[in-house]
């Protein structure tokens, strides 16, 4: 079978059960499996920054968070690029370059974290480089969009991206795991002695702190493999950047991607934010215990839930989730002023749960919007204006997918920031989740406004 697709119609359920079906599943295997890497080399160094004044480097605290803060920032601006590239270059190939593309920060923060005298701008710029795990997101969820029909595209987005947000429970919980012994062997180096005072860790065994990033190099060489022999590259999907760009002059690329910032600038944001949120206001409670609970979650709850959306209505979800979001992040003021730990933790996964939720009925919504949207543009042309539509909707809610998943990539770096600022000027985050209140409430309303009502124009 040729590695491109030329005829390909999922949307033709005889075309879809006599073989389009064991395709489709095939892609989404592989690139779940990819994007899952992806995330895990995001967001690696909010497991290793805790390890690094451990094993004898001596930043400060700001320049850790820095080191923390830098991977969202360049997996947010990635994103705007790669949004942009399966059209171009094609799924397969795409993937293919993209997961290759892990070895070097794989390789970089094996090899730097195992010298403590690494000037700090050296760590920066691979913590930069990790933005490349980020970027991936967006290309890899455009890309899916485009081999599954409208009834099923809500759940093949939902395990996609479902998978990636596993990535950011399974690093954090693998981390202080792979880094107690040699793994790796003798190829992995040697380890170090635990250099900081009441060090959570063994000093008689010693730290592979390498192993945190070594780890994931022999399954990003395998995912690459798997993306190269086993994909596909869909040809009727091919477009250059000018074709795509039309998608900024769509009103519902804007409204969807405000209602994205909304869940999957949650998730992410929370996830890097939880661990400090408990380290400031718990004392006592080992951070690292608990960080991989709240992605986990979510990523099972928009892996569940992306099915829901293509039943019951994406829009439906969207606007309970974001009512229930809403009091769920409402009670995490009660639960800081209790200073009870579980009560907090709960009302934790409450939010990450929801998050994941509308993470899953967003995206669904979206393929389902520009049909319509481009169905209602062609409504008088019969069928050729309704095969012209069908072809526009499926190249644009691509392209627009990768792009909101961009914008709401930056919620890893701007809600850190604001609960940062928030514990820096009142010395409490309810500031900032007052804030946040404020966004869920406009987001219940442009759904409601635009999705929702009886009158509204897309329904969805």
């Amino acid at each position: 079978m040729s590695d491109r697709l030329d005829d390909w119609r999922p949307d033709d359920m005889a075309f879809w059960v006599d073989g389009g079906k064991p395709i489709a599943m095939r892609n989404l295997a592989i690139s779940a499996f990819a994007l899952l890497l992806a995330s895990c080399v995001w967001m690696v160094w909010s497991a290793v920054v805790v390890h690094l004044p451990i094993v004898g480097f001596s930043y400060t605290t700001t320049q850790l968070l820095w080191l923390t803060a830098a991977p969202g920032l360049s997996g947010a601006v990635l994103r705007l690029v790669y949004a942009f590239t399966v059209p171009i270059f094609g799924g397969r190939l795409w993937t293919t370059i993209s997961t290759a593309s892990l070895l070097i920060p794989a390789l970089g923060i094996g090899i730097a974290v195992q010298h403590p005298e690494t000037p700090y701008g050296v760590m920066l710029v691979l913590a930069l480089l990790c933005g490349f795990g980020g970027g991936n997101f967006a290309s890899s969820m455009a890309n899916i969009s485009f081999f599954f029909p409208k009834e099923q595209k809500g759940w093949a987005l939902g395990v996609n991206a479902g998978m990636a947000d596993l990535g950011v429970a399974v690093v954090q919980f693998a981390v202080p795991l792979v880094i107690g012994g040699a793994l790796l062997g003798p190829l992995g180096g040697g380890p170090h002695a635990a250099a900081a005072l009441g060090a959570p860790l063994d000093t008689h065994q010693g730290v592979w702190l390498q192993n945190a990033a070594f780890i994931w190099i022999p399954f990003i060489l395998l995912a690459t493999a798997a993306a190269w022999f086993g994909m596909n590259d869909i040809g009727h999907s091919q477009a250059s950047f000018a074709e795509q760009a039309v998608i900024f002059r769509r009103m519902h690329t804007w409204i969807n991607g405000w209602l994205y910032i909304g869940s999957f600038g949650t998730f992410i944001g929370f996830a890097a934010t939880f661990p400090m949120l408990v380290k400031a206001q718990f004392p006592g409670i080992d951070p690292l215990a608990y960080a991989f609970l709240g992605p986990l979650v979510s990523s099972a709850a928009r892996s569940l839930s992306g099915g829901m959306a293509d039943r019951l209505g994406g829009a439906r979800i969207t606007l309970w989730a974001f009512v229930i979001l809403f009091l769920a992040v409402s009670t995490m003021t009660i639960c800081l002023n209790s200073g009870v730990f579980w009560m907090f933790l709960l009302s934790s996964m409450l939010v990450f749960a929801t998050a994941g939720v509308a993470c899953a009925s967003t995206y669904q919504m979206v393929p389902i919007v520009f049909l319509i949207d481009r169905m209602h543009a062609y409504d008088l042309q019969g069928d050729l204006g309704r095969a012209r539509a069908l072809k526009e909707a499926t190249l644009e809610a691509a392209t627009a997918l990768g792009f909101i998943s961009a914008l709401a990539a930056f919620g890893a770096f701007y809600i850190p920031g604001v609960f940062g600022l928030s514990i820096s000027l009142t010395g409490s985050p309810v500031m900032a989740i007052q804030l946040f209140l404020i966004f869920y409430l406009s987001c219940i309303v442009v759904t409601w406004m635009f999705y929702c009502r009886a009158d509204a124009g897309l329904h969805c």
